[in-house]
């Protein structure tokens, strides 16, 4: 499985935001839920498909949390950075 991945210390009220280069999904995802990611088991997240960019999820609660980015299974690159607007929500 490939897909970019950044990790992040949010408080609440921050706000992730993810700029892309082309459609991609996007999930922020906390530890519980990004293990099952990995492992390919049904999981939840927040965020989804992202058609334009940039793409902003805010934190839903404090924590350490994962931003996941992949193009579902289909094939191509894609290009994204991510960081956190603190008290942006």
């Amino acid at each position: 499985m490939n897909y970019l991945h950044y990790d992040f210390s949010l408080s609440s009220g921050d706000v992730v935001e993810v700029t892309l280069d082309r459609q991609a999904n996007v999930r922020l995802l906390d530890e519980a839920n990004y293990a099952k990611y990995r492992r390919g088991e049904r999981h939840h997240y927040y965020g989804g498909l992202a058609e334009a960019s940039p793409v902003r999820i805010p934190a839903p609660r404090a924590g350490n949390w994962h931003v996941v980015i992949d193009l579902g299974g289909y094939g191509g690159t894609v290009r994204a950075s991510a960081h956190v607007l603190q008290g942006a929500s």
